[in-house]
């Protein structure tokens, strides 16, 4: 199954995310499901990143959940909201 993982930043934490980010790098290299597309959210200045975005492929959502617990942006209180959904994917144009 596909599932999306949408994540916003507590204010104010580009310093603390980039503090983190090789962490997290390393983190989802590690990862028992399958990371298919992953980046920052930004504000419309495409530059200044204010969330992230994953969609993985997994065989259940307690997978998913249990993986972004231990992701280093959660455990450093970086990200506000964290909300997960199943996805159907219709369309791949890659």
């Amino acid at each position: 199954m596909h599932f999306t993982v949408y994540c916003l930043d507590h204010p104010s934490m580009v310093e603390r995310r980039l503090e983190n980010y090789d962490a997290h790098k390393a983190y989802l290299q590690t990862a028992p499901v399958k990371t298919l597309i992953s980046g920052p959210l930004t504000m419309p200045d495409g530059q200044t990143m204010i969330g992230s975005f994953f969609l993985y492929e997994a065989d259940s959502i307690a997978d998913i959940e249990t993986f972004v617990q231990a992701d280093p942006f959660n455990k450093a209180g970086i990200w506000d909201t964290v909300d997960i959904r199943p996805f159907i994917k219709r369309v791949d144009n890659r």
